[in-house]
């Protein structure tokens, strides 16, 4: 069986683990520190804050711009439930947006149509390591003084022109789930250039306390989504690793188009003219008259894992029962979910592996 994904690690994630075990401080420490800095570094921005995961991330970046009951946050609608799921949990209402079928990435027409007096925060998603639209993205914000909260969290090393994603907008939120070009098994990061921004969320991180001497005085009621420094030294060892990790994708990604640009009943992702697409995930839209579910049984009994692209969430019960959305109401976010299909694609497979996977596809789609 080839698998969906293996995270890849070596001996250096095991020589900076050993480093901190040795040292007996395994909370959040010099080693995440370190991490955030590379990051920060990488991206050239000015603040790095390690989080317990992306989702946690996304909810104090909420938090940090006071979003409370009654507000309403544009949410791209084709995304994991977290990015909608955070404005949930604050009381306010995520209001969805559609996307563009070639990018899969939020529609700016649409945002723009979307926008209320209630309105008080965007979230576009980067998805699948390729870069939303965000000059027409920040254009219109900034026309409604809304801030921007990049849901970057496979885009890792995406650049939108000559900038690095995470460094677009008011924040960035990553993820280093194992299924993200860099992985620190859990683990997110909120980034930022906004200094007063920068001091919310390092107090409200951590409890909501400050250190006064030998103790903390608590000024907030805050959150632990601190990230321990076990887990900081594996993203060090993984950002080192970072530029290669991308290169490698990207020329495994143009192989695998190549072999699968013949295929009918397929459309592959490209590149957008705003370039940097990292393929986080190498994901393929069928075409409509294709049984989705079906491929993804029968590439598994080829041997082959593949999954869903990502969720509509219009189409899921909560967001229906929550906020009467209607399933297949947003057209494109609902074909992209019923349609998409992610193929497996990591730094370990061989050029005889992205063979295989290719030949299965189809043989796969001449039966379909």
């Amino acid at each position: 069986m080839i698998r969906l994904n293996i995270p890849f690690t070596d001996e250096r994630e095991l020589e900076e683990i050993s480093k901190v075990l040795s040292t007996g401080y395994l909370t959040q420490g010099p080693k995440t520190v370190e991490f955030e800095q590379l990051v920060a570094d990488y991206i050239g921005c000015k603040y790095a804050f390690a989080m317990s995961s992306c989702t946690t991330a996304l909810h104090l970046a909420l938090v940090v711009l006071d979003i409370k009951p009654g507000d309403e946050v544009l949410v791209a609608d084709f995304t994991f439930p977290a990015t909608a799921n955070v404005v949930v949990q604050l009381g306010a209402t995520p209001v969805l947006v559609d996307i563009n079928l070639e990018t899969l990435t939020i529609d700016p027409e649409d945002m723009r149509r979307k926008i209320t007096p209630r309105t008080r925060a965007v979230i576009p998603v980067d998805a699948f390591g390729c870069a939303a639209d965000y000059d027409p993205i920040l254009a219109i914000a900034a026309e409604h003084n809304l801030p921007v909260i990049e849901d970057a969290a496979t885009a890792i090393g995406t650049k939108y022109y000559d900038r690095y994603c995470g460094n677009l907008s008011t924040m960035g939120c990553f993820s280093f789930h194992p299924r993200k070009v860099i992985t620190t098994g859990e683990g997110g990061m909120i980034t930022t250039n906004d200094a007063g921004l920068a001091e919310r969320i390092k107090l409200l991180r951590s409890h909501g306390g400050v250190r006064t001497g030998a103790w903390f005085q608590y000024e907030e009621a805050g959150f632990n989504y601190r990230l321990s420094d076990v887990l900081g030294a594996i993203g060090v060892a993984q950002m080192k690793k970072l530029a290669w990790l991308v290169e490698r994708k990207r020329q495994m990604a143009n192989s695998l188009s190549e072999r699968l640009s013949e295929i009918p009943g397929i459309c592959i992702p490209s590149e957008p003219k705003w370039g940097g697409h990292i393929y986080q995930s190498y994901v393929i839209l069928v075409d409509e008259n294709i049984n989705r579910d079906r491929v993804v049984e029968d590439m598994k009994a080829g041997g082959i894992e593949t999954t869903l692209g990502t969720y509509a969430l219009h189409d899921q019960p909560y967001y229906q029962r929550m906020f009467g959305y209607k399933p297949g109401q947003i057209v494109n976010s609902h074909a992209a979910f019923t349609r998409t299909i992610t193929l497996p694609l990591y730094p370990q497979l061989s050029e005889a592996d992205l063979d295989v996977i290719a030949r299965t596809l189809k043989a796969v789609m001449v039966q379909s």
